[in-house]
């Protein structure tokens, strides 16, 4: 699931629709109407976040809301933390061994 979630990431329009449905729902009209892409694309678009779990959908009668699911961020935030974690200590040893060579 992390691999699925970084591709959907790595797009920058997706970007752009989670920033937009991160405070608030909105219809797939509505995030349209800030792209100058096709609503066709824009819906290809949604359907990458959606199956990758960045962004859920309720629906209301013909329309689809999409708001922000932080839960699908677990996975990538876990990852993230991993390797900072992961790259302070490997800083921390280093700094250590440079201290130990400059008290010898």
């Amino acid at each position: 699931m992390i691999q699925q979630t970084i591709q959907a990431l790595a797009e920058p329009r997706r970007r752009e629709i989670l920033a937009l449905v991160h405070e608030q729902e909105l219809t797939s009209s509505a995030i349209e109407t800030h792209f100058d892409i096709t609503a066709p694309a824009v819906s290809q678009h949604l359907k990458v976040l959606y199956d990758s779990g960045l962004v859920a959908v309720r629906r209301e009668g013909t329309k689809r809301f999409y708001r922000l699911r932080r839960e699908g961020l677990t996975d990538i935030k876990a990852y993230i933390d991993g390797v900072w974690d992961d790259a302070l200590l490997r800083l921390k040893a280093a700094a250590e061994e440079e201290e130990r060579q400059r008290e010898n």
